[in-house]
């Protein structure tokens, strides 16, 4: 049986659709089963982070109306062929569909797969409780700034009151000048604050937004690790910036 775990943020624009799609990827590429769903009806960017925008015949909306079986909705990724894509609707973008229904979804699913991701829409509204409706597990991706901090803090609590276990953060879009300069907070800190643990650190590094998923980030990697093997080694966004020549990469950021 696949662990079902909702990708979620409080605000938009902290890189959760990146963070689920290269997750995914990585995922895949170790072996594992995957489904990554696209649950944000009104967004619905899965299918261009993950590059299949043109190969989708059936959507999610389609297999909750009966028009297909899950299974067939299912995109196959042309570079992992461990990786399945359950796209959300463009046709219908607007079309109210229950937590319920997305549990049924994903629950018939989920025997055939090892690990179900669920993009979850950005905040606390109906979207929301529909993605989380369906998980068992939930990543709650964040940037190091007070905000969105803030933001996540009011998911994890919400999370809480959902039969939800193992709640944890992906800090995403952390710039290691300004973390080895003592000018940001540490994942230790970030941990403490919001009384959850860090599964992950990535890097601010527009590759990552600006690639594929063919070139995954080393990020990844440990983030994957971490996932499977119940590991707590974080990625070092700092390392290159410390020393005598990170002092210099440091000072040549701040000048860009």
């Amino acid at each position: 049986m696949a662990r079902k775990i909702v990708v979620t943020s409080g605000k938009g624009g902290v890189g959760k659709t990146t963070v689920a799609a290269c997750l995914s990827a990585q995922l895949a590429r170790r072996g594992q089963r995957v489904v990554l769903c696209d649950a944000d009806l009104g967004l619905n960017n899965v299918d261009v982070a993950t590059g299949v925008e043109q190969l989708a015949a059936y959507d999610l909306v389609d297999v909750i109306e009966g028009r297909c079986r899950a299974k067939q909705a299912l995109v196959r990724h042309p570079d992992y062929v461990n990786l399945h894509i359950l796209t959300s609707s463009h046709s219908s973008p607007e079309r109210y569909v229950s937590p319920q229904a997305m549990k049924v979804v994903l629950d018939a699913l989920a025997p055939q797969f090892d690990y179900v991701i669920i993009d979850c829409p950005a905040g606390i509204d109906e979207g929301f409780h529909r993605a989380v409706a369906a998980a068992n597990e939930a990543i709650v991706v964040a940037t190091p700034h007070i905000s969105a901090l803030r933001d996540a803090d009011k998911v994890i609590t919400l999370l809480k009151s959902y039969a939800i276990t193992g709640v944890k953060v992906v800090v995403n879009k952390v710039r290691g000048d300004l973390l080895a300069s003592g000018q940001s907070l540490t994942p230790k800190e970030i941990s403490e604050l919001l009384k959850t643990p860090v599964l992950g650190v990535i890097p601010e590094d527009y590759a990552i937004y600006g690639g594929d998923l063919t070139d995954l980030h080393p990020a990844f990697k440990t983030l994957t690790n971490n996932l499977l093997y119940n590991r707590e080694k974080l990625y070092d966004t700092s390392r290159k910036y410390t020393g005598v020549l990170g002092s210099l990469r440091r000072y040549l950021k701040r000048s860009l």
